[in-house]
């Protein structure tokens, strides 16, 4: 299985080879722990984190 791949500006975890989100191609296999942001505006944390859409987001990014 291969690994997921981590947008490292954005922190979203992507499979393409463009991050969906802020369109950027530069990424990183080495991350560590996650968040599902199902509804952003609700979430505590998505708004600690800065996160404004849903998705699946890594926590530490290297």
């Amino acid at each position: 299985m291969a690994k997921d791949k981590v947008c490292k500006k954005c922190k979203l975890i992507v499979k393409g080879r463009e991050c969906p989100l802020c369109k950027g191609k530069s990424f990183s296999t080495n991350w560590q722990g996650q968040i599902n942001v199902l509804d952003p505006k609700k979430s505590e944390i998505a708004k600690k984190l800065d996160i404004k859409a849903k998705g699946r987001y890594a926590l530490k990014v290297r």
